[in-house]
């Protein structure tokens, strides 16, 4: 059976690292990027089967990453799972939740966040797509 591939995109080396070790060990393939032009790059070469996409990076935050790959039939289809701490920082941010679920993303997640958590949310999104 083909492992699944998951793009990784997050600005933090410790979370990307922790987490990619995670989903290895469920057998996925991870490829990881650190900010969002690099993840837009990556989504369109390394075809993953699900993204996990943290809102808050330099370059190009989330939520244009995940407009820009939601407005393009050709990427459209792979599911978004948008991951970030700014939950405890909306009241100092431009940043919703809402926002990100206007723009398609596929689920949303609130950092810090459970491994089990990732594997769950991970392994339904994954599942989805296979359909």
């Amino acid at each position: 059976m083909e492992k699944k591939k998951i793009l990784l995109v997050d600005d933090d080396e410790d979370f990307t690292e922790a987490t990619k070790l995670l989903l290895e060990s469920r057998s996925y393939e991870v490829t990881v990027a650190h900010d969002g032009k690099e993840g837009l790059k990556k989504a369109q070469t390394e075809e993953p089967n699900m993204i996990i996409l943290d809102v808050m990076m330099p370059e190009m935050n989330g939520y244009q990453v995940c407009a820009h790959l939601k407005a393009d039939p050709k990427y459209r289809h792979i599911p978004i799972l948008l991951l970030t701490a700014v939950g405890d920082a909306i009241p100092t941010t431009s940043y919703t939740k809402e926002m990100g679920m206007k723009i398609e993303a596929d689920d949303y997640v609130p950092k810090p966040v459970e491994p089990r958590e990732i594997v769950d949310r991970v392994e339904k999104l994954v599942r989805i797509s296979s359909e």
